[in-house]
């Protein structure tokens, strides 16, 4: 049973993931009316993604005897200077996101809530990954530059862009 404090505190989170998914939408969008395709895709996947997420928290709520709830969700910026500072953008909240999710692992914590904190660690170990991917992408980004060949390559490979990070790594 999750206490009300800690329900409360998850469909908060449920309406970050919502705010998230909406905001890499509109970043696809974006991206995709300046023709560049790859990183449309990209973003395309991330929201779908980050919905997966708020889906992930609604189940849990509900299966622990708590009612999820939808909220109304602040609208995104839907334009951006360039692709760099969309990818800023990302970085930025995808660190926002983590230090909500840590938020979320000290209030289950506080109130020995061990199941909830067991289920947040597979959040914990997403944002590791996210901000990861994220970082990786800007360092990408910062050496292209302005080259526009440079550019053209990122926008074709950055569908198969893998990332490794710790959280990856099994246990040794």
């Amino acid at each position: 049973m999750l206490s009300k404090s800690i329900e409360a505190a998850l469909n908060q989170q449920i309406r970050i993931e919502a705010e998230s998914s909406q905001s890499y939408l509109a970043m696809a969008i974006w991206a995709e009316v300046k023709g560049l395709e790859g990183i449309s895709n990209f973003m395309y996947s991330q929201s779908d993604e980050e919905r997966e997420h708020m889906l992930k928290l609604v189940k849990f709520i509900n299966e622990r005897g708590g009612h999820a709830h939808v909220s109304e969700l602040k609208a995104p910026s839907v334009t951006f200077s360039s692709y760099k500072a969309m990818f800023e953008k990302l970085l930025e909240h995808e660190i926002f996101v983590s230090e909500s999710i840590n938020e979320l692992v000290h209030i289950s914590l506080q109130e020995k809530d061990y199941a909830t904190h067991n289920f947040l660690q597979w959040y914990v170990s997403e944002q590791i990954e996210e901000e990861a991917m994220a970082r990786t992408i800007l360092d990408k980004v910062k050496m292209i530059g302005d080259d526009k060949g440079g550019l053209y390559l990122f926008d074709r490979d950055i569908q198969q862009l893998t990332v490794s990070s710790a959280a990856d790594t099994p246990n040794a």
